[in-house]
């Protein structure tokens, strides 16, 4: 075990942890924050989509070793009263249906729209390729990110 700070959401936290031990659990497990979704464990769904520096990652196989003094930004810190453009435009366009893996959906979303403020049909498409739905709410999905991406 080793003691490792990290920066989530804007504040420092310092865990004790096995180097190995994903960040996913790190955030679940030690610093309670439930936002962030367990889905496959092998980074192929994307229920588990933080923020490392900006940039949409998979936390279940990022080992917490190698966050550093990169920045961690979850769903629960994308917005503090939870009304980023993104969730928003998720209400208006009645995204959710399980909701499982939505966390990770506008996670994925909102690093894409960081990068591309307004970005076509391809690089919505592109982007989202890598978050699976079961229940199958992609084009509804499309619609809000291109909803949110007039409101930024």
């Amino acid at each position: 075990m080793e003691k490792f700070t990290i920066s989530v959401n804007g504040k420092n936290h310092e865990v004790t942890a096995d180097p190995d031990m994903p960040l996913l659990w790190v955030l679940r497990d030690l610093l309670s924050m439930k936002g962030t979704k367990f889905g496959c464990g092998q980074a192929l769904c994307g229920a588990c989509t933080v923020h490392l520096d900006d940039e949409a990652i998979r936390s279940c196989s990022t080992p917490i070793s190698t966050v550093g003094s990169r920045k961690v930004t979850t769903i629960e810190g994308l917005d503090k009263e939870g009304h980023h453009p993104l969730q928003d435009a998720w209400v208006e366009h009645v995204v959710p249906q399980c909701g499982y893996c939505q966390t990770g959906q506008i996670m994925t979303a909102a690093a894409l729209l960081k990068k591309s403020p307004n970005p076509s049909d391809a690089e919505i498409e592109e982007s989202m390729a890598g978050n699976l739905c079961r229940c199958g709410t992609y084009n509804r999905i499309k619609e809000a990110i291109l909803t949110a991406s007039k409101t930024l």
